[in-house]
């Protein structure tokens, strides 16, 4: 039982680690470190969970996925118009679930579930650059006098990149607009637009 219990850590740390790497890499909050010890953390409490949970031996097993999720969403940051850490905290998220599946002694299936997690995490990204090439969205928000430019003209420089794009937003303070577009088209194109925008000495300031 003991060599039984020691097998099972081994293989959290191992799994959970091989995550880590790439994590860590990538230089996310959620590093080697932290994925080998939620591996082992969601082990262990599953092993727990069947040695206490008497006649409901998935009692303390269960909370795992709901402490679990407090733990995702401390590496979930907000700034700007965006939002960076939601794929750690899915990383986080099944980690864990190895890290259980190996505490139940499902060995193969958690070797499995590893194998797709790295795979997902160092193949898509080159995927995910190639859809970004032909669409991706973005939230411009733009500064201007309104005696000096206007949103007809920051359309129409839209409309020459051919770029779809809608007004989410527009704030006036007398002459002073500020607008938000959200806006649709390939990087080149989105390139080219950022480009023309930095060079308009008429627009006060812009980011994205």
């Amino acid at each position: 039982m003991e060599y039984e219990i020691a097998l099972r850590f081994l293989l959290a740390a191992l799994w959970g680690g091989i995550v880590g790497i790439e994590r860590e890499y990538r230089s996310k909050s959620a590093g080697f470190r932290t994925i080998i010890l939620i591996s082992i953390g969601s082990c262990f409490f599953t092993l727990v969970s069947s040695m206490l949970g008497g006649p409901n031996p998935d009692r303390i097993a269960a909370n795992i996925v709901t402490g679990i999720g407090f733990l995702g969403a401390g590496v979930i940051l907000h700034g700007g118009n965006k939002i960076n850490g939601i794929t750690t905290a899915a990383t986080i998220w099944t980690v864990s679930a190895v890290g259980m599946g190996i505490g139940a002694g499902y060995y193969f299936a958690a070797a499995c579930a590893s194998f797709f997690i790295v795979v997902i995490l160092v193949v898509l990204p080159f995927v995910e650059s190639k859809i970004d090439q032909l669409h991706k969205s973005v939230t411009y928000i733009v500064s201007f006098n309104r005696a000096n430019y206007s949103v007809e003209e920051l359309e129409a420089t839209l409309a020459k990149y051919k770029l779809k794009y809608k007004i989410a937003k527009l704030e006036k303070d007398g002459d002073e607009h500020t607008g938000a577009w959200l806006v649709q088209g390939g990087s080149e194109k989105h390139w080219l637009f950022v480009k023309e925008l930095n060079d308009e000495s008429r627009v006060d300031r812009f980011n994205y």
